[in-house]
């Protein structure tokens, strides 16, 4: 296998697009050039960081520095799923029911394909593992932020009809179906749409660097499978766990609605 190597001179040219975007932005002033620009230092200074960190990881082939990498990763999805909230849970639940779902839905999937479709030897090189899970994580962590941003602000809509539904006996599952299937809906629908279009409209990242890199593209096109089916899975895991939990939390074994449990200065 071959691929053409690009040194950091050779990215001198593409960056030069970003400025034309920054150029675009002020002359039609849509004031974008600052978040354009720092979008742009963020996204080179955090790719090379990892460049780095993972041909170190490579090299060392440990488990404990992959799972503490592992471990990173996932504190970080749990940071942008709470960033994304409009309405957050209040105290740990904030951050633990995100990093909670994160951690079982992206773990049990990663596991799953290392152990049964992949078998890299050992298992937990950091070659095959921290790419895969970064893959479902991202995917995951926005199946589940959706899911908890449209389970809030639906139940916090839908306050009267719940209630209404408690008070003529329903259950607190029963009162929340309708919220909680719009919540798993909107989980799910960026993955549904990426399926929809992959190939016919667009063509992924990890099946394009393959090609690039010299894999023929019909073996490029089943590891792209692999992941797809993957981020599906882990992503309705992440979101159905995700929104039970949050159901579960706005809740009590009474079958009161616990909206009070949404900080209020959060619920504006």
């Amino acid at each position: 296998m071959t691929y053409i190597q690009l040194a950091y001179g050779d990215l001198i040219l593409p960056a030069l697009l970003v400025v034309m975007d920054g150029a675009l932005s002020l002359v039609l002033r849509l004031k974008l050039e600052r978040q354009l620009a720092i979008a742009t230092v963020r996204m080179v200074l955090q790719l090379v960081l990892v460049g780095y960190v993972l041909t170190f990881l490579f090299a060392a082939v440990s488990p404990l520095w992959t799972a503490l990498a592992a471990f990173i990763m996932v504190l970080f999805a749990s940071r942008e799923i709470v960033a994304r909230q409009k309405r957050r849970l209040a105290g740990i639940w904030s951050y633990g029911l995100g990093a909670g779902c994160t951690l079982l839905a992206a773990g049990i999937v990663t596991m799953f394909a290392l152990l049964t479709e992949l078998r890299p030897d050992p298992w937990y090189h950091p070659r095959y593992a921290l790419p895969l899970l970064g893959m479902i994580l991202g995917n995951t962590m926005t199946g589940i932020s959706l899911g908890l941003d449209v389970l809030t602000n639906g139940l916090v809509r839908e306050k009267a009809a719940v209630e209404a539904c408690l008070a003529l006996g329903g259950t607190r599952y029963q009162a929340l179906l309708p919220v909680l299937r719009d919540a798993m809906r909107s989980g799910l629908m960026p993955t549904i749409n990426a399926m929809a279009a992959i190939g016919l409209v667009s063509l992924p990242g990890m099946m394009t660097g393959q090609i690039l890199a010299g894999v023929e593209p019909i073996d490029a096109v089943k590891y792209q499978l692999l992941i797809m089916f993957l981020i599906a899975g882990g992503t309705g895991l992440g979101t159905l766990a995700a929104v039970m939990g949050g159901a579960r939390l706005l809740t009590d074994h009474r079958h009161r609605l616990r909206l009070d449990r949404i900080p209020a200065e959060k619920s504006t």
